[in-house]
């Protein structure tokens, strides 16, 4: 039996944000007859922010007339400065069923991937002064109430998505149209303009699809050109947290060198992906199981010890592929849902402790509260599918009492004892809350 030691006395701070996700619950509030809703289960989750981006591909956040630059602003060569160019009304939907449920908008200014043969919106604009006045007139509907807009106070504000996600002589480009430069050029239009309208909120960018050239390239530049980065977003799919770790730390040593080593690292794309091609059913299957679950848990714990990740943003909890949090047809919870959910509880812990001799293949969370009782949850993950059972034990230096709650193939997050003694099996790919009472 592997004994695991928490040092109750050595605090290491708070709890960050690391349950958010890309697409918000599945909810109409003009609509309540004959349909689904996960509102319930999405807002106990504590999830604090939503992306938005690709949420223009589904219907129940707005489809096609909403959240993209050209949805909102569908006709380019109107007046930007009227408001009856713009049509907010799909997108404004969307953002305040979020709100209901507590979860804040993270607005990602840009477009859709497009895998269509012919590709309209993720062309360069024809105007890239103009596509960036665009952008401020959004910031001032749902910040500053323009155009029979809100005071939403929106504070994260991302231009564009995955610029890098295909190289300049490819014939397929679903992300960013046009070559590489142009990109750097809308980029300083636009982060410029948008800072000096509204010098309080934070911009950023670019949703780096992680190929780390583009990256130095891209930061490179913008240091040349005095360009401000309030944070900086990127992505990965990857099998182990390791992975998500080691590229934190690549991104991390490229922002220190050229300038931006104190902005924020924000991981807004991530969940689990074993390959895009012949194991991409492998990984589907495995998102909506106990392996992703198991998976997405591991990482969340692993991401709270990193200093190179500020936000992890869970992609994805739109009704797709990707959603291992929810089911797809009857919005059911999956097992992918308690990752998300009971990180949730940490946000009430004072601060984090952490595990004194954590295994390998073992990933720890671990927290305090007010009254000095202990939450926290350990997983038993691997890529590898024939990993074996951990016999564990949990040594908190203390004794006490403690609700055991399981998820793995026979539970779904259920409280499954109340014990004294912290021995405990972990199947292979699954996780268990602790709670003390």
């Amino acid at each position: 039996m592997e004994n695991l030691i928490f040092d109750l006395s050595q605090s290491f701070g708070k709890f960050k944000i690391l349950n958010a996700t890309n697409g918000g619950p599945w909810h109409k509030r003009h609509a309540n007859d004959q349909y689904r809703s996960n509102f319930k289960e999405y807002k106990a989750a504590r999830i604090p922010y939503s992306r938005n981006h690709d949420s223009a591909a589904i219907g129940i956040y707005g489809g096609p007339y909403s959240h993209d630059i050209t949805r909102i602003f569908p006709d380019f060569s109107a007046d930007e400065n009227d408001p009856a160019s713009y049509d907010f009304a799909c997108t404004d939907e969307s953002i305040l069923t979020a709100l209901d449920a507590g979860t804040e908008t993270f607005f990602r200014l840009g477009q859709t991937i497009e895998h269509q043969i012919k590709k309209h919106g993720t062309l360069p604009p024809a105007d890239f002064h103009k596509w960036a006045r665009i952008c401020e007139h959004i910031i001032r509907h749902y910040n500053e109430g323009w155009a029979d807009g809100y005071h939403l106070n929106i504070e994260y504000w991302e231009i564009w998505n995955e610029p890098d996600l295909d190289t300049d002589d490819s014939k397929n480009k679903r992300t960013w149209g046009g070559v590489r430069a142009e990109f750097f050029d809308l980029y300083e239009i636009a982060a410029k303009h948008l800072k000096s309208c509204f010098p309080h909120l934070k911009i950023g960018g670019p949703a780096l699809a992680g190929w780390l050239e583009w990256a130095e390239a891209f930061l490179c530049e913008m240091q040349k050109r005095c360009v401000p980065i309030d944070f900086f977003s990127w992505h990965i799919y990857c099998t182990e947290p390791k992975k998500m770790l080691n590229l934190a730390d690549k991104v991390n040593e490229l922002l220190v060198k050229y300038g931006y080593g104190d902005v924020e690292s924000i991981l807004n794309e991530w969940n689990y992906v074993k390959g895009w091609t012949d194991e991409f059913v492998y990984t589907i299957e495995s998102i909506h199981g106990l392996k992703g679950a198991a998976f997405v848990m591991s990482c969340i714990c692993e991401a709270q010890k990193s200093d190179h990740i500020d936000m992890l943003m869970y992609y994805d909890t739109r009704p797709s592929a990707f959603c291992g949090a929810f089911d797809f047809y009857t919005y059911r919870t999956l097992k992918g849902y308690y990752p998300l959910m009971w990180y949730g509880k940490f946000y009430d812990m004072e601060y984090e402790v952490r595990c004194k001799n954590q295994p390998e293949g073992i990933y720890t969370l671990c927290g305090v509260d007010k009254d000095g009782k202990v939450l926290c949850i350990v997983v038993n993950y691997s890529d590898n599918d024939d990993s074996p059972s951990r016999e564990l034990s949990l040594d908190f230096g203390k004794s006490g009492s403690f609700e055991l709650y399981l998820v793995d193939d026979n539970h779904d997050g259920e409280l499954i004892d109340t014990t004294e003694e912290l021995a405990i099996t972990l199947p292979r790919q699954s996780f268990m809350l602790i709670k003390e009472v």
